[in-house]
């Protein structure tokens, strides 16, 4: 019986450990399923199409050009908003010098005639003539006012020198010469006071008064990023799709996707590089004015700013197209700038009339006629927006106009470029 039970321990044992032989010979089978890699949200919203935006996102981004553009646009903001700060900050108070008695009403002049005129004033008391001219020709003192009669200065101001401090000099000149003229007139204190309460007539004018104003000077910077986007982006897209066709990648990508797919992502990844580096400069500039206290952005017109932004948008929609169909005729380097150039013209028309009838803030009927076409439309409507010439149902119709022009411009050129694209 024991030798039974040695044997079938024996078998037990020989079997279990061919079992384990045979098991560590076979090939593990990974039980676990791989993840599928990720998509990208451009992939998940626009499919082939996101496949393409994301390719051409990456190589924009990762290439100098953008990066080196980008570190330039930002240093030209920095120094926009910084150096007219740190001029302002460096300017000292304008320091009156006074040789005489200091009245209260005297100082209470001084001090009302500098907010008027905007300027700062520190007022320092002079024990003579002698010793304020030494002060005043050292540059210590700005001004010196000689016994409430005479303003003296180092050097003549000039009737083009139209600064704080120069105002104010003419103004107390104004304002001190009337006191001493009610002085010399024997006015008692009670007529003196009519009369310096004295207001001027009314003045009314048989025409009405003009509505037209400067648009502010957020509206021209958006002017200028728009004009400056919407060349460069779109040449972008112009001499993208020409490389493509002149080094054959375009034949390896048709394998995976459709041509109307290839333009659109290459459009789309364009455009999102385009407006990424237009966000990153406003938010730049943004906080760079919060942490300098700079005043440059203050008091935007917020439904002009909106207006600027979406039209940015629908400019670069509608163009990126036209740039697209053009990319797609050139063969060579060299037919780029002859695209190009005609292309330019009605972004430089756009451009100048806008800029004009925005420093003007006036808009004549030709200005108005080109708020509705789609190629000059990103530049006037926001203007039109910005100097209150235009109404909402009028800003909706250009807008349709241009979404209409768009889709339609699509068509054509994705027409274009898969007739060129297979002729190659």
């Amino acid at each position: 019986m024991k030798v039974i039970i040695v044997v079938i321990v024996i078998v037990i044992g020989v079997s279990m450990r061919v079992w384990i032989w045979r098991h560590r010979r076979q090939p593990k089978i990974d039980l676990n399923i791989r993840a599928v890699p990720r998509r990208s949200f451009l992939e998940l919203m626009f499919g082939n199409i996101g496949l393409v935006a994301r390719r051409e996102v990456r190589e924009r981004i990762r290439g100098k050009t953008f990066q080196v553009g980008t570190l330039l646009i930002l240093l030209a903001v920095a120094a926009a908003i910084v150096i007219p700060v740190l001029t302002k900050s460096n300017s000292h108070p304008t320091r009156i010098g006074v040789v005489g008695v200091m009245s209260t009403p005297l100082e209470k002049t001084l001090n009302a005639t500098a907010a008027s005129t905007g300027t700062t004033i520190t007022i320092l008391s002079e024990p003579n003539k002698q010793i304020a001219d030494k002060q005043l020709r050292s540059g210590n003192l700005d001004v010196v006012l000689l016994q409430t009669q005479e303003l003296i200065v180092n050097k003549p101001i000039s009737n083009t020198d139209f600064s704080s401090p120069a105002q104010f000099v003419r103004y107390t000149s104004a304002v001190l010469g009337v006191e001493r003229a009610y002085i010399e007139a024997g006015l008692s204190a009670n007529q003196t006071r009519i009369v310096s309460r004295a207001k001027p007539l009314e003045i009314t004018s048989l025409q009405p008064a003009s509505t037209k104003g400067p648009v502010h000077t957020t509206s021209l910077i958006l002017l200028i990023l728009t004009f400056v986007m919407l060349s460069q982006y779109n040449t972008w897209t112009l001499i993208g799709v020409m490389e493509e066709k002149s080094s054959r990648v375009v034949e390896v990508i048709l394998a995976v996707v459709r041509p109307r797919q290839l333009l659109s992502g290459k459009v789309l990844g364009i455009g999102l590089v385009a407006f990424f580096q237009a966000a990153l400069t406003l938010a730049f500039a943004l906080g760079l004015t919060h942490l300098v206290g700079s005043d440059l952005l203050r008091g935007t017109n917020m439904q002009a700013f909106l207006s600027s932004l979406l039209w940015l948008i629908l400019g670069y929609s509608f163009y990126s197209w036209v740039y697209a169909a053009a990319g797609s005729m050139a063969k060579r380097q060299e037919q780029v700038q002859t695209l190009a150039l005609p292309l330019t013209l009605p972004l430089i028309l756009g451009y100048v009339t806008s800029l004009f009838a925005a420093t003007s803030g006036d808009a004549s009927m030709f200005f108005k006629i080109l708020a509705y076409l789609p190629p000059t439309a990103p530049f006037a409507m926001p203007v039109l927006v910005g100097i209150g010439k235009a109404a909402w149902w009028q800003f909706t119709l250009s807008g349709v106009i241009a979404i209409l022009s768009t889709v339609l411009v699509a068509k054509m050129a994705t027409e274009i470029y898969r007739r060129s694209i297979l002729n190659i």
